[in-house]
């Protein structure tokens, strides 16, 4: 056994003492608990993930129940938390583990890894805190953290760079106390090393951080070459028959994929598809959003009709107006929703 480097060796002794201790998905070694919350901690806080973690639980305690759910519902439990491939993911990941390794999680970071929406890092995260297997993680935060105590130049998402961090955090793993370890980088890349303000008096490591020495706590890690940001606009229609409001579920994969939206495209082909006759419209305000690699504004135009009862053309949903905003759509369609609700009250 090797000792510890210095910068593990003080890393796991600051997280035992003041790491984060109380999260939900803390003091467990279910490895279901811990997946489920190392996909939802992907690119979003954790503030933001707490909720939808106890809530998402409440409905599906485990891995067989989330298996059987209809993915309909586990879509509608992920709605507003972004980036829903993750939720596709994880449905066809639980099933995968009731139908391949009789709903046991494998015990390796390789083995993980084959798992739908398991990439190296959240494999590696769910092999140390559920089987205290010595992987390395190397998630945004331990990036940033890497990039600064180690000086390491260039964008980190450039191939070379990259590669140069998974070696570097390989080599770094303490023989033992690789929880400790694990969640310490978690800890000091989310409330302490972080993008801006770094609070470098009170980190752990900071004696022996070469950006700090250096004073380049700001330019490290070095950002993306900047590049035009690709601009989209899509027109929605919110087709209203009086208190209520045409929804349309999109396809299983895509933007938004398994979501309820209003129709889109240009209105007379919408009105046309559904063999519907408006009989007033009215466009409202643009709303921008922007997802990671481009921007969309939607151009929203409301319809009233007088529609049937039913509709021939699968997949369309008629829905309270005063709770469209709280079916499973996308946070941006949510917010919508919820300016067309309001205006009609």
């Amino acid at each position: 056994m090797t000792a510890p480097s210095p910068f593990a060796e003080l890393l796991i002794a600051w997280q035992k003492t003041a790491g984060r201790h109380d999260l939900p998905w803390q003091k467990t070694r279910d490895p279901y608990r811990i997946w489920l919350s190392e996909i939802m901690l992907q690119q979003t806080q954790v503030s933001t993930v707490i909720p939808y973690y106890q809530r998402f639980l409440a409905s599906f305690p485990d891995v067989r129940a989330l298996a059987a759910a209809p993915v309909e519902s586990v879509m509608a439990h992920w709605a507003g938390l972004g980036y829903y491939a993750r939720a596709r993911n994880l449905h066809r990941c639980a099933q995968q583990v009731v139908a391949e390794h009789s709903g046991i999680f494998p015990a390796s970071a390789a083995q993980l890894e084959t798992l739908p929406g398991i990439g190296r890092s959240t494999a590696a995260a769910v092999a140390a805190f559920a089987f205290s297997a010595r992987a390395a993680i190397l998630d945004g935060n331990v990036k940033r953290v890497l990039c600064r105590q180690f000086a390491v130049p260039g964008f980190p998402g450039a191939a070379k760079v990259h590669q140069q961090l998974w070696e570097l955090a390989e080599s770094l793993l303490p023989d033992s106390d690789i929880e400790a370890y694990t969640q310490g980088l978690m800890d000091l890349g989310a409330g302490t090393c972080t993008r801006s303000r770094p609070a470098c008096q009170r980190c752990p490591v900071a004696a022996g951080c070469l950006a700090r020495q250096q004073g380049r706590q700001t330019a490290l890690p070095e950002a993306r070459p900047r590049a035009a940001v690709p601009e989209r606009t899509a027109t929605f229609v919110l087709i209203r028959d009086g208190q209520r409001l045409l929804l349309e579920r999109r396809p299983p994969s895509g933007l938004w994929g398994g979501l309820l939206v209003p129709p889109e495209g240009a209105v007379d082909n919408v009105l046309a598809r559904l063999g519907l006759q408006a009989v007033s419209q009215q466009p409202l305000a643009p709303l921008r959003h922007a997802f990671t690699h481009f921007r969309l504004t939607l151009e929203p135009v409301l319809c009233e009709v007088q529609a049937p009862q039913l509709l021939a053309e699968p997949g369309l949903e008629w829905v309270e107006l005063a709770q469209a905003a709280q079916a499973a759509v996308p946070a941006p369609i949510g917010k919508l929703l919820r300016q067309v609700a309001s205006a009609a009250d």
